[in-house]
């Protein structure tokens, strides 16, 4: 995606060309194809009159009014990602020479590790170029049911192994092949931004269950169990969490698997992309090794997180056997077979050893550092609440003690939207707000940078809340 921008109230006003609703008078607009999105800003010097001028015409509406060029209702009816959005913006004001301090990524700051580029790069030199098996090579499957076997204590055969372009075709294959109109999949919030939309795309209604900062934003089973309904299909939980990065004990998943019993036609997609990122003494539990939730449950993990490899794209799907067969089906039609060079750096990356041996354990380290920094100086600020996060490499920060100030210059916060941009305009320091995740108090930071730009970032945050406190009660 090549679009991106980021407009105040909540960036879905903007994608309905609603003006900012504090300005009095709109001053530009961003069109980065092919997402139009048209914010208005309280001023227009420093970042707003750079963004205002990278505006471009959209090139749709230069053709004949006699062509029919209408999208359908399915596709118009889906939200932008606004972490791609953020993500793209900060990049293009970057490319501009704008300094911004980009924290919106998901995205490791690390190279993939050279065993496995040079696996990747010994594929090209081997001609190892052309299509492979719809549901990925053999080797990669056998490897991934080793891993699942040693690492997670669950017993797959390759045939119920699929391969992908990222686990994210897998999280959707999976909701597709599972859900059909007039089903609910469950979500607890705050949660990764594709979940909703991707139940939509089945046609399926998402049922948001919120969860507290004050319970390390973990599912109260109380509430799930106030949720269900004959229509319940699907619930998604994903540990460690994007974006909190809490991570759910043992025994409240036994909790949760017992209530998804008593209800036959509730299946569980269970999201471990971040399952190697984790800070002892937190451990990780593949909800399908629990008490009879084997064939309820649909695993998806990847390569993209503990890896560095988000650039290979390569993610894979385990499950009940027809499922996955279902899912592969939809694949063949969609994309075909991962990257046969992607899929050889998959070996070698299973390679490493049990969690990624030492190559991902130095990562995770770091990451551990950059955690315990922030954490301490967010936690030494006035009016921020924080969860510490137990996995992963997010913060999901509470900053609501703040809505209702003004800032000089740029007008009201009123939500995570407004705080969001008001962080990107006037002090660039780029992150992505909560209402994305369902949870508007809060803003997200990606740690997945070096400790010199959370130092930056973190003392440019300090200096864009203080002249907010003289406005509000924090």
């Amino acid at each position: 995606m090549t679009s991106a921008a980021v407009t105040s109230s909540a960036f879905t006003t903007a994608a309905r060309g609603e003006a900012y609703p504090d300005s009095k008078k709109p001053i530009g607009s961003i069109r980065f194809q092919p997402l139009p999105l048209s914010p208005s800003y309280s001023n227009s010097r420093n970042i707003s009159s750079r963004i205002c001028a990278m505006a471009k015409p959209n090139d749709v509406e230069t053709l004949s009014l006699s062509v029919d060029t209408s999208l359908s209702p399915r596709v118009k009816s889906l939200k932008p990602s606004k972490t791609m959005v953020i993500t793209d913006l900060a990049s293009t004001l970057v490319q501009s020479g704008v300094p911004v301090i980009r924290l919106a990524a998901g995205e490791p700051d690390f190279d993939t590790p050279q065993v496995v580029a040079e696996a990747g790069i010994n594929a090209i030199r081997d001609g190892f170029t052309r299509y492979t098996l719809n549901a990925g090579i053999t080797e990669l499957r056998e490897a991934i049911c080793h891993k699942l076997k040693e690492e997670n204590g669950l017993s797959y055969a390759p045939d119920q192994i699929l391969v992908s372009n990222g686990a994210k075709q897998s999280l959707l294959q999976a909701v597709l092949a599972v859900c059909s109109p007039g089903d609910e999949v469950i979500i607890p919030a705050p949660y990764w931004v594709s979940y909703t939309e991707q139940a939509r795309l089945a046609d399926a209604t998402p049922v948001i269950i919120p969860t507290k900062i004050s319970d390390n934003f973990l599912l109260n089973p109380k509430d799930l169990e106030s949720k269900l309904t004959e229509n319940s299909r699907l619930l998604i939980l994903c540990s460690p969490s994007n974006p909190t990065g809490s991570v759910y004990p043992k025994s409240l998943l036994e909790e949760i698997a017992r209530i998804v019993a008593k209800h036959p036609r509730l299946m569980v997609l269970s999201d471990e992309i971040y399952e190697h990122i984790i800070y002892a003494p937190a451990t990780h539990t593949s909800f399908a090794s629990l008490p009879n939730m084997y064939e309820r449950t649909l695993t998806v993990n990847g390569f993209s997180k503990a890896f560095a490899m988000t650039g290979w794209r390569l993610g894979y799907l385990a499950g009940p056997k027809h499922i996955v067969a279902a899912c592969s089906k939809l694949q063949g039609q969609v994309s075909s077979g991962a990257s046969s060079i992607a899929q050889k750096a998959g070996v070698a990356a299973l390679g490493l050893g049990k969690a990624g041996g030492e190559t991902v354990a130095e990562m995770v380290k770091a990451y551990r550092e950059r955690r315990d920094f922030l954490v301490k100086n967010f936690r030494e600020m006035e009016g921020v609440k924080i969860s510490e996060p137990q996995g992963a490499f997010y913060l999901f920060i509470d900053f609501s003690a703040y809505y209702g100030s003004e800032a000089e210059g740029f007008g009201l916060i009123h939500d995570s939207s407004s705080l969001a941009l008001y962080f990107l305009d006037k002090f660039q320091v780029a992150m992505v707000p909560g209402d994305a995740f369902g949870d508007d108090t809060c803003i997200r930071i990606s740690y997945a940078t070096s400790l010199d730009v959370l130092q930056a970032a973190v003392e440019k945050i300090r200096k864009a809340l203080e002249p907010l406190r003289a406005t509000v009660s924090v």
